[in-house]
């Protein structure tokens, strides 16, 4: 068995289960520092059970989303030893900074909005809501400046590591069978920080979040309106969701195209990937909308394109004249797989133009003040959730799968004028650096970069990292049931009001068709409004 592909399998289930969660927090998280500032000034009692509503869904997520990330800090350790060690001074601070100044932050004051009302003065309620929403949005900040490293990396070199010698108890340099341990060391802090990729990344990261925040409490008033019930609720909440739907959609469309720009220029085999794009050319190149990529042909089957249309994106030209760096530029064992990127890519974006769509359509019916009655929309809002995480994983599988085969990507050697420098063979360069000898000489040079192949712990076998995926996977399964049950019963019960009670049925009976009314979503015509 395959350690490698099962050590970056289990990773990728586990990432993928985790990252259901901080999107969600932060984008619900900020509606929630709105909701709580119209309480606020209006001290109406209504807004204030629609912030305590929230945020009891909010905290049941945070909850999970705190689980399930402990166990990837782990497989750093137990799968990943080799890429430890080579980050490690790197991520050290990123992820210090990350428990320090936002977990810390989220986590502390989270405890007042849960147990607080009603114990602390209003102000300080307030405060403590935009504490948790920013602690929420630091946290997203570290944790991508440290995968953004990965991409693009800058203020660090690569180094052999030192270590004690037990004979004479000096530092001295660490070589293994003869080859010496290499490593990055920061040089330069906020280099790392704001690497080439860091803030392109965040701010599309923090779009994900406010479609999935504004999702998600679109599908639960979307609910509640076609169940008759929280009428009052839905109708406060919705207007806000959509907003922050809409406004995440488009600055989605906005950070997309610096991005995709961004990774033009320091990642061209990722968006060569996702393009699909196999040959250079001289002339413009065109965006493929559609098609079935093979890779054994390299040619797209079935290409629907919009000819020079990618080179108007990446290089601005309104003349389309210069070609796009296609996957021939790269060298054959450092090509990323392509199906994946170019499926994923185009589910996200599909995905963000419906939620886009959708959104915008409902902000006109809510601005004539006939949004609830149009029940056909309701329904779009409950599945519109899932357009938000699917967009959210989508992006994410986009971004990591496209790097590949590099767990930490090397910097592409650049000529004079910025284009990228070409060996013999026509394939682009990648910064390098010496491999000292046990003499004290230079034995070699290797990419200043690491693989995804030699990261992977030495000393753990496939067996035992099979055995650790299904554990994980029944955990985590277990896991996400217990999430959706709490979930379901606390949005089937509702929001808290004088004489008001929850009703039969929860949220999952929607999407399953377990209503009490005569059709699917539909409310029983004789159940009060």
């Amino acid at each position: 068995m395959d350690v490698v592909f099962l050590s970056r399998l289990q990773f990728a289930l586990t990432v993928m289960f985790h990252y259901l969660f901080p999107p969600l927090t932060i984008g619900l998280g900020l509606l929630i520092v709105i909701y709580e500032i119209i309480h606020y000034r209006t001290r109406d009692a209504a807004w204030q059970r629609a912030v305590d509503f929230w945020v009891r869904l909010f905290a049941v997520s945070f909850a999970v989303g705190v689980a399930s990330g402990i166990v990837m800090e782990f497989q750093f350790g137990t799968n990943w030893a080799v890429y430890s060690r080579f980050v490690g001074d790197v991520f050290g601070s990123a992820l210090a900074a990350e428990g320090i100044f936002a977990f810390f932050l989220e986590s502390g004051f989270l405890a007042v909005l849960v147990f607080g009302r009603g114990r602390v003065s209003r102000r300080f309620y307030l405060f403590s809501t935009i504490m948790v929403s920013l602690g929420s949005i630091f946290s997203s900040v570290w944790i991508t400046v440290a995968n953004s490293w990965q991409q693009t990396p800058a203020g660090a070199h690569v180094v052999q590591m030192r270590h004690v010698d037990p004979a004479t108890g000096e530092m001295v340099p660490w070589f293994v069978d003869g080859e010496p341990v290499m490593r990055a060391e920061i040089t330069d802090f906020w280099q790392v920080v704001f690497n080439p990729s860091s803030l392109n990344r965040l701010t599309h990261t923090w779009t994900g979040c406010l479609i999935l925040g504004g999702t998600f409490v679109l599908s639960i008033c979307g609910w509640y309106v076609l169940r008759g019930r929280h009428l009052d609720f839905a109708r406060r909440c919705m207007p806000a969701a959509l907003v922050c739907t809409l406004v995440g959609t488009v600055s989605a469309a906005i950070t997309g195209d610096l991005n995709a720009r961004m990774v033009a220029e320091h990642q061209p085999a990722k968006l060569a990937a996702m393009e699909a794009h196999y040959t250079t050319g001289d002339g413009p190149t065109g965006l493929t909308l559609f098609g079935l990529p093979d890779a054994t042909g390299e040619h797209v089957a079935g290409r629907v394109e919009i000819p020079g249309l990618l080179t108007m994106l990446v290089h601005h030209e309104l003349s389309p004249k210069t070609p796009v760096t296609g996957l021939d530029r790269i060298p054959p064992d450092d090509r990323p797989p392509v199906r994946i990127p170019f499926y994923m890519f185009r589910l996200m974006v599909l995905t963000g133009i419906l939620l886009m769509l959708i959104s915008l359509v409902a902000l006109v019916y809510w601005w004539r003040g006939k949004l609830v009655a149009q029940r056909w929309l309701m329904v779009l809002f409950v599945i519109s959730v899932f357009g938000g995480f699917v967009a959210n994983e989508a992006g994410w599988i986009v971004a990591e799968v496209g790097r590949q085969p590099w767990i930490v990507q090397p910097p592409i050697l650049r000529s004079a004028d910025g284009a990228f420098k070409l060996d013999e063979n026509g394939y682009v360069q990648y910064a390098m650096v010496d491999l000292p000898a046990p003499d004290g000489g230079i034995s070699g040079q290797r990419v200043a970069g690491l693989r995804t192949e030699h990261a992977a712990s030495e000393a753990v076998k496939g067996g035992e990292v099979l055995a650790s995926i299904i554990i994980f996977g029944l955990i985590y399964g277990l896991l996400f049931l217990v999430w959706a049950y709490v979930l379901d019963a606390k949005i089937g019960h509702g929001p808290e009001a004088d004489g008001e009670h929850g009703g039969p049925g929860g949220f999952l009976a929607v999407v399953t068709g377990e209503t009490h009314g005569s059709r699917t979503g539909m409310r029983d015509p004789q159940e009060p409004m």
